[in-house]
């Protein structure tokens, strides 16, 4: 009789050792070894330089390379490192739609798919705190912190939510 894992068991170890596998190669290899994190950072803040523009906002012009700040013209603006260039949210929850039980030929989209959206939402942060350094810089703190980590956070979870209820395994109803 082979041993069958609890789902919930068997989703929390699978999606760790995903998880753990990912960090491991971030940490040990990607992020000392390339130049993947200064790409993404440029491209974050190059959409969120679009974004803004699109909003009617001028801009400060940095020369830095690569491009890390951001700014409306007047204000200080923000830098973004690498913890926020969202490649933690990438591995997140690429582990957890791997983890989680689906067809394959779903995930091969699915995956790629909700990291454009999750970079897409870590897009409108950067925007959003360049916004709000503009009207009270006192705000970012807090805003970076907690409200768009949780905003953030939330389209990991509702794009992992919706993998479950889409393309998960679909209960049997039981007629009592």
């Amino acid at each position: 009789m082979p041993l069958r894992l609890n789902p919930v068991l068997r989703f929390l170890v699978l999606g760790g050792v995903v998880y753990f596998a990912w960090y491991s190669l971030y940490e040990l290899y990607i992020r000392p070894q390339t130049s993947i994190d200064a790409s993404l950072i440029e491209v974050i803040v190059a959409n969120a330089e679009s974004v803004l523009r699109f909003s009617g906002y001028t801009l400060q012009s940095f020369s830095e390379t690569p491009r890390t700040q951001l700014a409306i013209e007047g204000s200080e603006g923000v830098f973004v490192g690498a913890p926020c260039d969202g490649m933690a949210l990438f591995g997140l929850f690429a582990a957890f739609i791997i983890a989680y039980p689906g067809p394959l030929k779903h995930k091969l989209w699915y995956i790629p798919l909700g990291l454009l959206l999750v970079h897409a939402a870590n897009v409108g942060r950067v925007a959003g705190l360049v916004m709000i350094m503009n009207v009270n810089p006192e705000w970012l703190a807090f805003n970076h912190d907690y409200t768009f980590t949780i905003l953030v956070y939330s389209v990991v979870f509702a794009l992992w939510y919706i993998w479950v209820e889409r393309f998960g395994p679909k209960k049997r109803k039981t007629i009592a």
